[in-house]
């Protein structure tokens, strides 16, 4: 592992936190592998996160949220859905930190042939590495706010994260020709993204986390066009721990020691209530996640 610093300053400066830190919420989590319906049914909240290899469930007489345990295989994981608790509570938009690659702050990934893609775990273009680490795959569900919470079809995301040593490509020391842990999927008929990846590993200051923006279209997210939301997704303690017992993980026992969800500067506000995912797998056979995101 190379020496890695802190990211103290996640954040793309005054101007544009100014802009997006608006109180926003969204609460129910959502994630149906291979194209499952979306729940919209109001129901009362239930628990943020789950232990490993198990979910959370919460119901009421109009809908249910149901899990099951994974496969051997994380891409052929079972639906895992959860209801919506309240159509009209949106994501906390968040900042994009530091590397983004979207062309704000540096390299701009979106302009680059090869970025639309499901599988995030290795480089493409003139970059040849990949990431190793615990599979995780993961599925945004995009819910347009405005219309009853319709799935949001057509809407893109851009998602990425840092590798197992608390890296990012692009931007750390020795990875500025990489691009891994980096891609852009459209949202299907309904609103659903799904990327292949692995487990992010825990760096000083901040609890584990992936980032996405969301776009109008496709070709918004590959122009670097307006972005609609800025997020990032929180990963459950009991994930974390589970993963992080495994060789290659060993700092990022660590750093988790050092971080709260209440004391992270991106989720302390609400102890990332609203962005924390639902979660099932194990280190073994690696691990599923999901999250609505109501816009």
């Amino acid at each position: 592992m190379s020496n890695h610093l802190p990211h103290p300053n996640h954040d793309r400066g005054l101007e544009f936190d100014l802009s997006t830190m608006i109180s926003r919420r969204s609460l129910g989590m959502f994630l149906g592998a291979g194209g499952a319906a979306v729940a919209l049914a109001a129901c009362t909240p239930g628990g943020s996160g789950t232990t490993a290899g198990t979910s959370t469930s919460a119901a009421t007489a109009t809908a249910t949220a149901s899990a099951a345990t994974t496969t051997a295989t994380p891409a052929a994981s079972p639906t895992l859905t959860r209801a919506i608790a309240e159509c009209g509570v949106e994501i906390p938009q968040e900042t994009a930190g530091p590397y983004p690659g979207d062309g704000s702050n540096g390299p701009n990934v979106l302009a680059a042939s090869g970025v639309v893609r499901q599988d995030i775990t290795s480089s493409f273009g003139t970059g040849s590495a990949s990431a190793e680490g615990v599979p995780l795959t993961f599925t945004l569900t995009l819910l347009d706010n405005a219309n009853g919470c319709v799935p949001l079809a057509g809407a893109a995301v851009y998602a990425w994260h840092c590798d197992r040593d608390g890296r990012y490509s692009m931007y750390d020391s020795g990875l500025a020709n990489e691009n891994y842990l980096r891609g852009v999927q459209e949202a299907d008929a309904s609103g659903q993204v799904t990327f292949t990846s692995i487990f992010p590993g825990a760096y000083p200051g901040r609890w584990p986390h992936i980032h996405f923006e969301v776009f109008e279209s496709m070709s918004n997210a590959t122009a670097a066009g307006q972005v609609l939301a800025v997020s990032q997704i929180a990963l459950t303690k009991a994930a974390c721990d589970d993963v992080y017992a495994t060789p290659g993980y060993e700092a990022s026992i660590a750093n988790m020691k050092r971080t709260t969800l209440q004391s992270d500067n991106v989720f302390r506000n609400d102890g990332g209530i609203y962005q924390l995912a639902t979660m099932i797998g194990s280190a073994s056979a690696g691990y599923t996640a999901g999250l609505n995101v109501t816009i």
